[in-house]
């Protein structure tokens, strides 16, 4: 990718410091209509920007047009062997950056939808500047533009997130990654399953602004209620190991509750005279059931934790080659 632009406004990052990763499935007509869109937004703000975007083995070819930009030099596709699915695309595409974009110091992930509005980056990276350029930069998303049913099963998911892990998500992929924290990704493993919940997870520096999200610029959502729930594991997942120690925690308490509720009943059977025949036995013999089915969801989650302790999978900057076909550049235009 370029490195300079002599015709750059004054205190302008130079060409290729700041690229935009695309992870983009089948849907070209909504990229082909969002990139003249980043370009006015990123000109009026005085950003030139390349573009990367990620086909995620797409069964339609790409048509991205003629392609007029000020801000936006090139426009470079990457093609993956396979679908992978939108956060292991993203995966890939922030591993790529990381090893064979060496002029990249900003990096830029949005979906190529439109509903990560292009009119959102500047004040991003703005925020990014502000934070000095050490941490990730989420939109936080105050406002969201799908169906009732889906907002509905999306504050389960939530709820069902904070129960398990104990903090809220209310971020996706929509962020600003400075060069250091994206080569820190590209070594955290859990990156192929969710970028955000790994960025949570393995500790990296971040904020958010908050952002409204916009709607699709071509064709209908494809979120619906089992992508969802696939969606929700795959970010669940990243926190197994806090997972499996809480309903640990949860687990041992169940235990002794139940040995206290097994203590009192023996105590009011042997010294009052409050007892119905044959109850302390029934009393006893439930106790004793749940006693052993908590010690075996203690034992699981045990083995649980310590089974995502054993070593690496997947590791980003070291795999991703495996599913990269091929990339090229199609603006301004191969020679």
């Amino acid at each position: 990718m370029s490195a300079t632009d002599p015709d750059a406004p004054a205190g302008a990052p130079p060409r290729g410091s700041l690229v935009v990763l695309i992870p983009v499935y089948n849907d070209w007509e909504a990229l082909r209509r969002l990139l003249p869109e980043l370009d006015r937004v990123l000109a009026s703000s005085g950003l030139p920007a390349d573009v990367l975007v990620v086909d995620d083995g797409s069964l339609t070819d790409p048509d991205l047009g003629p392609g007029r930009y000020r801000a936006i030099s090139r426009v470079d596709l990457l093609v993956l062997r396979r679908n992978l699915g939108h956060q292991r695309a993203i995966a890939i595409g922030l591993a790529y950056v990381a090893d064979r974009l060496e002029t990249c110091e900003t990096l830029v992930v949005m979906d190529g939808d439109g509903e990560d509005d292009p009119g959102d980056v500047p004040r991003m990276l703005e925020r990014y500047r502000a934070e000095g350029g050490t941490k990730i930069v989420f939109a936080d998303r105050t406002r969201r533009s799908e169906s009732i049913r889906f907002r509905v099963f999306y504050q389960i998911y939530r709820l069902i997130h904070r129960l398990l892990t104990g903090f809220d998500v209310r971020v996706g992929n929509f962020s600003v990654i400075p060069r250091r924290v994206l080569e820190s990704l590209s070594v955290v493993s859990e990156l192929w399953n969710h970028y955000a919940a790994a960025a949570f997870n393995s500790r990296q520096p971040h904020c958010s602004i908050p952002t409204r999200r916009a709607r699709r610029l071509h064709g209908e959502p494809r979120m619906n209620f089992v992508r969802l729930v696939v969606h929700g594991l795959s970010a669940i997942s990243v926190h197994s190991e806090l997972i499996g120690v809480r309903l640990l925690v949860v687990s041992f308490a169940l235990i002794l509750l139940d040995l206290v509720g097994v203590t009192a009943v023996v105590v009011v059977r042997l010294t009052t005279d409050l007892a119905i025949p044959g109850w302390a036995t029934t009393a006893v013999g439930i106790s004793l059931v749940l006693l052993a089915q908590a010690v075996m969801l203690a034992l699981l989650f045990s083995f649980v934790t310590l089974s995502g302790r054993q070593g690496l999978t997947f590791l980003p900057i070291r795999d991703y080659g495996y599913f990269v076909g091929r990339s090229r550049n199609v603006h301004p235009g191969e020679p």
